[in-house]
């Protein structure tokens, strides 16, 4: 069995989406002086590996702290636009910006859930409409090239139990047979 971490580590002043507030982790108590370690974080539900709750682009849906933490987890296949997508296993991309022009197919494979990374990402309308379509999305994604393709593994991006929440970082890894 191998695990491979897919997150991004989160650190002050890192990048994020245009418009979006910055980054901050601050050091708060040391070692030396209160005899603990505490930092201070501040930062979006939206930043670096995150995954997205279906209210993030639908008043209709349902909110992080809403969403069963099984929906994050589960059976896996990395993918390519062009492949016979399986069905009802969570599907990743890890080379194609996905456009509407592949929702369809997508929907009709009935995913648990679509995750993206390396140099694949959401097109907004179609992150939009698989959100609108009750398909949980997670983005930003690191090491996929390390996933095997057309291989199912297990999937884990869990969230933070943000309540109210559009989106949450998230800790994802891979678990390889």
């Amino acid at each position: 069995m191998k695990t491979i971490d897919l997150s991004q580590p989160l650190y002050d002043g890192m990048d994020v989406y245009p418009g979006d507030p910055k980054v901050h982790i601050k050091q708060i108590h040391t070692l030396d002086k209160e005899g603990w370690r505490l930092r201070y974080l501040q930062f979006s539900t939206h930043i670096g590996t995150h995954a997205d709750a279906l209210a993030h682009m639908d008043n209709k849906g349902a909110t992080i702290d809403k969403i069963p933490i099984s929906k994050f987890i589960g059976k896996t296949v990395l993918v390519k636009p062009s492949d016979t997508f399986p069905k009802e296993v969570g599907l990743a991309f890890r080379d194609s910006i996905l456009g509407v022009d592949l929702l369809k197919k997508i929907i009709e494979a009935k995913p648990l859930f679509v995750v993206v990374g390396g140099k694949s990402d959401f097109e907004l309308e179609m992150e939009r409409k698989l959100l609108q379509a009750g398909i949980i999305t997670m983005a930003e994604l690191v090491n996929m090239d390390k996933l095997p393709r057309n291989k199912p593994f297990m999937f884990y991006g869990v969230p933070l139990n943000i309540k109210d929440g559009d989106g949450s970082p998230i800790r994802a890894f891979a678990v390889i047979e």
